[in-house]
C-alpha cells in the first residue's frame, strides 16, 4: 500500500516537473577522464584529481568502451 501511494507521488512530481534526477557529469570531464587514462594515470588519481568518485571514472569509461564497439 504504502510503496503504491510512493509511486504514485513520485510520478505526480515527475508530471509536475519536479523530479529531475542528478545532473549528469560534464563533457569536459569525461574527456579529461578518457585522456588522463590515456596517459596513464592511475583511476583513483583520475577520481582524486578531477573531484569525482572512482566509480564514476569506471561508468564513464564503461560506456565509451560500449560507444566503441
Amino acid at each position: 500500500m504504502m510503496l503504491e501511494r510512493q509511486r504514485e507521488g513520485i510520478e505526480k512530481a515527475k508530471a509536475a516537473g519536479k523530479y529531475k534526477g542528478r545532473k549528469p557529469v560534464s563533457a569536459e570531464i569525461r574527456e579529461k577522464v578518457v585522456s588522463l587514462v590515456a596517459e596513464g594515470v592511475v583511476k583513483t588519481k583520475i577520481a582524486q584529481q578531477l573531484n569525482i568518485g572512482e566509480a564514476t571514472v569506471y561508468r564513464i569509461l564503461a560506456a565509451r568502451k560500449k560507444d566503441n564497439l
